[in-house]
């Protein structure tokens, strides 16, 4: 479907002239300016929009810039060597420069209310459609262009329909963005059980930029999340592993966190860990809390977190949990621990679908919690040299802050470090001794 470069719909913004709002070129990456100036050269009319634009007007650093135009995926790749269409359920180019990508979607469109698909339809059955949602209104398909009026009304936010243009260098607002940037609220576009049912991860949306941007949320938007939670469990477990990394690897995970469990979300991601922190006898939720806080800290200081280690902290007190049955006769304790963890991310997967490398790495966190113990000179040895001793080490850290007994085995693994090779051999040598009352029975 091919698009005018003519321009509609403006008609329908409340616009905001140069001088009337914070924005300036020098704030955008000069990739994303040199797109919006390319569009314009061939004709076509193309915004900075979304995350970028908001966080703009409340003097935030963007971390990406995101751009809507009226020109199709076909004729975006056309007009950009460096321009690749991907998606099928709603199709985007990415265009590249090097290390950053710019994101441009076409205009949306309302969508016909005639493609109606069931709920267990197979692909097929979408495939040659432009638009398809299912029965109970999730959306299938959504690939209707439309003018940038139509495409402001389907966003899910208010401030997050706000649109930047190097024409006049202008703010379109289509909806209430302005109004609810300065009231510090979340407000859903259109009616929010609609919205929902549509997409159900826009009440996980909701409260990541909440949590972000230490906005409210809407009465009438966070209403439904009681009735229409359980629309999340529609969604496939790829998408939400997705959707929990950007809510715990934002810089707020503690905060999203907590909001997830206030408006009843948390079960449809983290079921297990919930239902264990009930039942373990520590304070498992005081590890998670410093988990999160700590990575919040990490990203605060421009470090890099690692999902496996978030999901290690998560899912610990289900561990435990599993680790409090009984052992099955003929089972070590290794044994029993590898059972305990396969359980442990079996019922994890049913919400998430966590990728094996990601739970591998986490396996390897935990079952280093027992080398740590430092039996003898080659548990020590084995556990110092291990590439994840690191990340098991900052574990251990967290269940002694927890509360967790472990007879200051956090502080020797700290001294251990500190200690040159002479005073490594000493420590080694220390534990490694035999007790009196087992030389004398020698």
């Amino acid at each position: 479907m091919s698009l005018k470069p003519s321009l509609t719909g403006l008609d329908q913004a409340r616009i905001i002239e140069r001088d009337d709002h914070p924005i300036s070129r020098k704030q955008i990456t000069p990739n994303a300016l040199k797109v919006l100036y390319r569009f314009k050269e061939a004709g076509f009319h193309a915004f900075l929009v979304g995350g970028g634009v908001r966080d703009l007007m409340l003097g935030n650093k963007p971390k990406d810039f995101d751009i809507a135009t009226n020109a199709t995926p076909e004729e975006i790749k056309r007009l950009f060597k460096n321009a690749r269409i991907i998606g099928r359920r709603f199709k985007i180019v990415h265009i590249r420069f090097g290390r950053e990508i710019i994101e441009v979607t076409t205009f949306r469109a309302h969508h016909d209310p005639q493609n109606e698909i069931a709920d267990d339809a197979s692909r097929r059955q979408i495939r040659g459609l432009d638009s398809a949602h299912s029965s109970s209104g999730m959306i299938l398909r959504d690939n209707v262009y439309g003018d940038i009026d139509q495409d402001a009304l389907q966003r899910d936010f208010t401030v997050n329909a706000l649109y930047y243009t190097v024409d006049h260098f202008r703010v379109l607002d289509f909806s209430t963005g302005m109004e609810d940037l300065d009231k510090k609220e979340i407000r859903i576009i259109g009616d929010p059980a609609t919205r929902y049912r549509e997409d159900p991860v826009r009440m996980l949306r909701a409260i990541r930029f909440s949590a972000k941007l230490g906005f409210s949320i809407e009465e009438s938007t966070q209403r439904p999340f009681d009735q229409l939670g359980h629309l999340l469990n529609s969604v496939s477990r790829a998408r939400l592993f997705d959707e929990t990394l950007k809510l715990l690897a934002g810089g707020h995970a503690a905060v999203t966190f907590e909001k997830l469990r206030n408006f009843h979300l948390g079960p449809y991601l983290f079921a297990p860990t919930l239902e264990a922190m009930k039942q373990v006898e520590l304070p498992w939720g005081k590890l998670i809390d410093l988990a999160l806080e700590n990575t919040d800290k990490r990203l605060t200081m421009g470090k890099s977190v690692t999902p496996a280690f978030l999901f290690a902290a998560i899912l610990w007190p289900v561990l435990k949990l599993h680790l409090t049955q009984p052992v099955s006769p003929g089972m070590n304790r290794h044994q029993h621990f590898i059972q305990a963890a396969n359980q442990t991310f079996l019922e994890q997967l049913n919400y998430t679908a966590i990728p094996r490398r990601v739970t591998s790495v986490s396996r390897e966190i935990w079952e280093l919690q027992y080398r740590l113990e430092r039996k003898n000179k080659r548990s020590i040895e084995a556990a110092f040299s291990h590439p994840r001793f690191r990340a098991a080490y900052d574990f251990l850290l967290l269940r002694e802050q927890a509360g967790e007994n472990l007879g200051a085995l956090g502080q020797w693994w700290t001294d251990f470090q500190n200690g040159d090779t002479k005073r490594k051999i000493q420590m080694i040598t220390a534990v490694s001794r035999p007790s009196k009352r087992r030389r004398k029975r020698t």
